[in-house]
């Protein structure tokens, strides 16, 4: 069994007095896919931002290599994040930069390398999202799939060791919505990276993952693979799926 490259455990976390998370327990080994269901506002995209560090949860531990990063400071969060790479939701490009610079912006940030190396990395990153030759262009110049692919460029321009995806297909058209999913597995595989996607799209979700795990009124409901997810009898399972059925 491989080992849990993160551990979530007895994580809290509320917003003026809101609690959203409510001892939240959730363990992701090295090298899968982990696709994480739920609802709007039922706090997934929060979860993200506690492993990244960029929130800290009320209660509670997350280790990644099994180091508690809730205690670390911003200084000591670097070497972290350095392992992390994400997509967020609307690909959150710097619009005054250019494609190739929004994929190098990590690179200059944690490494010191020459404009040489820096280009050729770029290039190669987004030739791995099917983005060859378009470092010069604008963000406003790309249609909203190719945004989303340049932002997957850039998370994985420092070769990080966990992917983390933040609804990666909301607002894409179906062909759009496939070419991001097969990048989301063709990166796992030839990266062997770990993977998290955040969604509320059960079709993308039944397509990428190795995992599910549903979170419902705050906490992990249920962890299983898309079969278990499926056949399951649980309430919030077949509550959670009849609803995408509707929808």
């Amino acid at each position: 069994m491989k080992k849990p490259i993160i551990e979530i455990k007895k994580v809290y976390k509320s917003y003026n007095g809101l609690q959203v998370l409510q001892g939240v327990d959730l363990r992701i080994k090295q090298g899968e896919t982990i696709t994480i269901l739920g609802g709007s506002g039922t706090g997934k995209s929060v979860l993200l931002k506690l492993i990244t560090g960029l929130e800290k949860p009320d209660q509670g531990a997350i280790r990644i290599n099994a180091h508690n990063i809730v205690p670390l400071t911003e200084d000591e969060l670097v070497p972290i994040r350095r392992k992390i790479g994400m997509l967020f939701q609307g690909a959150a490009l710097f619009d005054s930069l250019s494609a190739g610079e929004n994929v190098a912006y990590p690179i200059r940030e944690h490494f010191h390398l020459s404009e040489e190396e820096i280009g050729g990395i770029v290039g190669e990153k987004l030739g791995m999202v099917g983005l060859e030759g378009i470092e010069e262009k604008m963000p406003a110049e790309l249609s909203g799939g190719m945004k989303k692919r340049v932002g997957l460029a850039r998370a994985i321009a420092i070769d990080p060791e966990i992917i983390l995806y933040d609804e990666p297909t909301t607002g894409l058209d179906p062909a759009n919505t496939r070419r991001i999913n097969q990048l989301i597995v063709e990166l796992q595989r030839i990266l062997k990276v770990t993977s998290i996607v955040v969604t509320h799209d059960l079709a993308s979700a039944y397509e990428v993952t190795d995992r599910l795990a549903l979170l419902y009124q705050g906490r992990i409901a249920m962890t299983g693979t898309k079969e278990e997810f499926k056949t399951s009898q649980m309430q919030e399972v077949q509550e959670f799926i009849a609803k995408k059925d509707v929808e």
